[in-house]
């Protein structure tokens, strides 16, 4: 048990929100895994540990910035326009969500231009 990662207020408030939202096994506190008629209160719940396996492989990966707070993994990129961290599943990322938004935008302007050019002539 002590190797498990703990967790602070903020990200416990998050993790619940998140067991809430896409937990197939969580039905109104209790844990459908839990087959146990005198306690069937879902672990992850109330603890401050990540101690359900289920949570860990297959609802936290939905909220990257939260598995990387809690697990304590650093991201290794930095978006190319602001500097801030990327969390990318893929090694292609070179942007943070903000700044993706704002360079497709660019991106497209230009091309669009180019285009509009082209036909002119």
């Amino acid at each position: 048990m002590a190797d498990l990662p703990r967790m602070n207020d903020e990200q416990l408030k998050q993790v619940r929100k998140l067991i809430r939202s896409r937990c197939c096994n969580y039905d109104n506190g209790s844990c459908l895994v839990l087959d146990w008629s005198f306690c069937n209160v879902c672990p992850q719940w109330i603890s401050y540990s990540l101690n359900c396996k289920w949570f860990r492989n297959a609802v936290l990966p939905n909220d990257p910035a939260l598995e990387a707070s809690i697990l304590h993994t650093q991201p290794r990129k930095r978006c190319v326009i602001c500097g801030n961290p990327v969390l990318s599943k893929s090694h292609r990322a070179k942007y943070c969500p903000s700044c993706s938004i704002q360079e497709r935008r660019r991106r497209d302007a230009e091309r669009k231009r180019i285009q509009y050019w082209n036909l002119r002539i």
